[in-house]
């Protein structure tokens, strides 16, 4: 059975999540310049406009095909060509360096260091996303390999810092009351100052 998520509030969407690493990754994608649940129910929708996810049938996809199928109302996001791009750039990697086999990123890596690198190498995975997204499988899914927290720090810890502290309905409302405050205060979601 796998473990429930509680992301989209969409019990359909957060199932594919839970279910579907590739859904999962292609939401920590999209989760910029939009809110988080409809970054998360963005795989949800592509999935029904493609058929299906697939790393391997994306990244053959024609460009504008899968542009449109971003485009499509509702738009999957507020930058639907750019990131029908990222998508397929992701994908096209996943299947050259992991035979389009998602887990392969974390189950053969050496450690937790080694999973937020090879996060690192995902096109539009910067620092901050990869070491969200390994906090996210350990937290979320279990995927714990030695040394997570260090390589996920700050966000291994117990503050409710980003969607992987996710962890019940309601949880989603306390993290934008949370990131309302660390604005007010001047602090970022790693709790550094921005000013």
């Amino acid at each position: 059975m796998s473990p429930t998520l509680h992301i989209t509030g969409d019990e359909s969407a957060d199932r594919l999540l839970a279910d579907e690493p590739l859904a999962l990754l292609i939401g920590m994608l999209l989760d910029q310049q939009i809110a988080i649940e409809l970054a998360f129910k963005g795989p949800h929708r592509l999935s029904e406009r493609l058929g299906g996810l697939d790393a391997r049938a994306i990244a053959l996809l024609d460009p504008e095909a899968l542009e449109a199928a971003f485009r499509e109302k509702p738009a999957l996001h507020r930058f639907p060509a750019a990131m029908a791009k990222r998508t397929q750039a992701l994908c096209e990697h996943l299947v050259d360096e992991y035979d389009g086999h998602v887990t392969q990123l974390w189950s053969e890596a050496d450690d937790g260091r080694d999973v937020v690198r090879r996060l690192r190498s995902l096109p539009g995975f910067g620092p901050e996303k990869s070491k969200i997204f390994a906090a996210l499988l350990a937290k979320r899914l279990g995927v714990t390999p030695t040394g997570w927290e260090a390589a996920a720090a700050p966000f291994s810890d117990d503050e409710l810092r980003s969607v992987a502290d996710l962890a019940e309905p309601g949880d989603l409302d306390r993290l934008r009351e949370h990131r309302r405050a660390q604005k007010a205060a001047g602090t970022d979601k790693q709790g550094r100052p921005t000013g």
